[in-house]
């Protein structure tokens, strides 16, 4: 911050008379300290464009410089600049080209088909949606910010159906008429939502968090199926948990809704108990959802799941594969009654 110097006052006040307020006012207080030096017309535009990144200070201004600033300055380097869409603040729209996902595929994996008859398994999603959007309203009132709009999908193990969970309830939120969903492959070590969808490959979201120059608004896929879009895992590396764990993380996540409030953020991570991403992501999440598979999640496997997943205080369960229901309920056999 400039310092504001104040001049002596004069020995004798009647040196002042005949002067008016603005004249006495500057002999008592040096307003050109205040200005801003000259910039010389020689300065490049690259300089001046610096100075609009937030590196301009006034004449005689000090700022602090962090260790690792020093460290880049000593090794010749500086930091990658942050996405101009990030530090705007403009609205993070989805504008690359539209991808057919493969309706077929989907009905070979057992998914909800879009525009496809209404099934047991779309009535059964249709009440999970329902009860995780209500909870996101309720966040929302409770001045949660973005993370009332992101859901985090775990299982304790692998094979327990958490990414079967996270595709159908992203094509059943997709359905809404007021809200539309992204579906995060973050299950960076093995991901498979591109797969499952038919979609081809590109960045993703460990990307966007590698390199700072990346807005990963450009990294999200677009859908034919509309309120759709995804966005995958992108680059694999073995310290996946530790860029998580950075501070871009928080920035990079706002963006994926910013000035979108009706959008929903479904986050696909690994297994709980077999990689750590999963407990890192907690902490950015209004909901966690985790999946139960009825003949095979331990409770002791599931108790261990929840205490690592606790950094979101609202933690759920869903069961999934059970072979019964207790008030003997048959969702979607209603549409085809006749009687």
């Amino acid at each position: 911050m400039t310092d504001h110097h104040r001049r002596p006052q004069a020995e004798h006040e009647d040196a002042e008379d005949g002067k008016s307020l603005l004249e006495r006012a500057d002999g008592r207080f040096d307003f050109n300290s205040l200005m801003g030096r000259p910039i010389p017309a020689a300065e490049t535009s690259a300089s001046a464009a610096s100075r609009r990144e937030g590196q301009r200070v006034a004449a005689g201004a000090r700022q602090p410089v962090s260790d690792a600033a020093q460290a880049r300055s000593a090794a010749g380097t500086t930091p990658p600049s942050v996405p101009r869409q990030e530090e705007e603040g403009a609205v993070a729209t989805f504008t690359g080209e539209v991808h057919a996902v493969d309706r077929e595929h989907l009905r070979e994996q057992g998914l909800i088909v879009p525009e496809g008859a209404v099934t047991t398994l779309l009535e059964e999603f249709r009440i999970v949606k329902r009860q995780l959007l209500v909870q996101a309203a309720d966040l929302r009132r409770q001045n949660a910010g973005p993370m009332a709009q992101r859901v985090l999908i775990s299982s304790p193990h692998p094979g327990e159906g958490k990414t079967y969970c996270a595709l159908n309830l992203a094509l059943s939120i997709a359905a809404e008429k007021e809200s539309e969903v992204l579906l995060v492959d973050a299950d960076f070590a093995k991901p498979s939502i591109l797969s499952a969808l038919g979609l081809p490959g590109g960045p993703g979201l460990m990307d966007a968090l590698i390199d700072s120059t990346i807005d990963v608004a450009d990294c999200v896929l677009r859908t034919d199926i509309p309120g759709l879009h995804v966005l995958p895992a992108g680059e694999a590396t073995s310290t996946d948990s530790e860029y998580l764990s950075s501070s871009r993380t928080s920035r990079v996540l706002d963006r994926l809704t910013q000035g979108a409030p009706h959008r929903i953020v479904i986050f696909d991570s690994p297994p709980a108990l077999a990689a750590s991403p999963a407990a890192e992501l907690a902490k950015y999440v209004g909901q966690v959802l985790v999946i139960v598979r009825a003949d095979r999640t331990g409770r002791g496997a599931l108790d261990d799941a929840i205490t690592l997943l606790n950094a979101c205080p609202n933690v759920q369960l869903l069961l999934n594969a059970a072979q019964f229901s207790p008030s003997g309920r048959r969702f979607g056999s209603y549409y085809g009654y006749k009687g």
